[in-house]
């Protein structure tokens, strides 16, 4: 997405809810939104306005954008193409969200947040069924294997995140020895622990 040059801690209080984007740092107490849970600015604390049904489906839809941190072009894009499948379009975008490599990347504990997901993948320490994959929006499929590349094995950024322990999704699986995951399934609504409704983002796109 376009660069993001504010403090990201100040997206999770506009958008109300905690989005994970500052990795470790959001699962202790400096988190930010846990200090200030009230929307940035000097009148934060005292915003009451009473917010419209087309407001509600705004902010819906830039929470789950900003928890991707997806441009709003690749988050309809993705949306466009949920829609065309068959099922329910809410539940078929989720999956697809879930689906991206960096995503996949960030599931299985290999970083600590998307954006550096997002970067690792750009820089080449992971291979998609043996191939070196750059791509960090790659859609993967049942059966895709992810490997961290030996090379890139001891870098400090993913020896760190796996020093977390971070548990993978019952849709992935994890093999700490060869540090290789595996997709096992594709992603039901259960198993996305994304705290969205995304029937208002739906109808936000369906206006």
């Amino acid at each position: 997405m376009g660069r993001y040059r504010e403090a990201l801690c100040r997206i999770c209080r506009r958008e109300g809810a905690k989005l994970f984007l500052k990795g470790e740092r959001c699962y202790t107490p400096k988190c930010s939104f846990e200090r200030r849970p009230y929307p940035p600015g000097q009148h934060g604390q005292s915003r009451r306005r009473k917010i419209s049904d087309f407001g509600t489906q705004l902010r819906e839809k830039q929470k789950l954008r900003q928890s991707y941190r997806l441009s709003e072009k690749q988050f309809k894009g993705l949306f466009n193409a949920a829609s065309r499948r068959k099922g329910v379009t809410g539940e078929a975008f989720l999956a697809l969200l879930e689906r991206r490599l960096d995503n996949v990347v960030y599931r299985l504990g290999l970083c600590t947040s998307r954006n550096q997901a997002r970067m690792l993948v750009a820089q080449g320490h992971f291979l998609v069924n043996g191939r070196r994959m750059t791509i960090p929006s790659y859609c993967t499929e049942m059966g895709d294997e992810i490997t961290v590349r030996p090379k890139s094995r001891q870098a400090s950024a993913i020896q760190h995140a796996v020093s977390l322990g971070r548990q993978a999704p019952s849709w992935l699986s994890w093999e700490p020895e060869t540090m290789t995951g595996r997709v096992m399934s594709l992603p039901g609504r259960e198993e996305i622990d994304t705290e969205v409704a995304e029937q208002l983002v739906v109808e936000y796109y369906s206006r």
